[in-house]
């Protein structure tokens, strides 16, 4: 198998494997990075949401061999300051979570919108999270996060 090399976390990671093995299967088998999930494996929940060149991208149909030489972040590594910190900040004070399955890529598309778009309107919050479900339904709670994190980071 081939050497893959990119960087998780901003630590430089090889990796042999197969460069059609899903993204997220690297990252949680081989990496044991477990925090970000296996939801449908069809792109289509967002469970899987991880940064690859600071854009969010669903891990579960991303082929490793798209992330050679790119920087990918997890949940775990997202970071403890800045625009990760005010998301996550905003989620544990308003209680964002039930189950907690989806809510790392909740935070992860949460982020990548807050990066780009520090007043989002409900439209823009509806439009960057439409592919991330949530199956407890919290997303009036997950708006109101973001909405918060936004107003912090002003």
């Amino acid at each position: 198998m081939p050497t893959i090399n990119f960087t998780v976390n901003g630590k430089l990671t090889p990796i042999d494997s197969d460069p059609d093995t899903p993204l997220l299967w690297v990252l949680r088998d081989t990496l044991q990075l477990t925090g970000t999930k296996y939801g449908c494996g069809m792109a289509l929940c967002g469970a899987c949401t991880v940064h690859l060149e600071g854009e969010p991208v669903r891990s579960c149909v991303t082929p490793v061999s798209v992330a050679a030489g790119k920087k990918v972040a997890t949940i775990e590594g997202v970071g403890q300051a800045g625009v990760a910190k005010a998301v996550q900040t905003a989620w544990r004070r308003l209680d964002v979570v039930q189950c907690g399955y989806c809510q790392s890529g909740q935070i992860m598309s949460a982020v990548a919108l807050l990066e780009k778009n520090r007043k989002p309107t409900d439209a823009d919050i509806d439009g960057a999270m439409s592919g991330n479900l949530c199956r407890c339904a919290t997303y009036v709670r997950i708006r109101a996060a973001i909405h918060e994190a936004a107003q912090s980071l002003a």
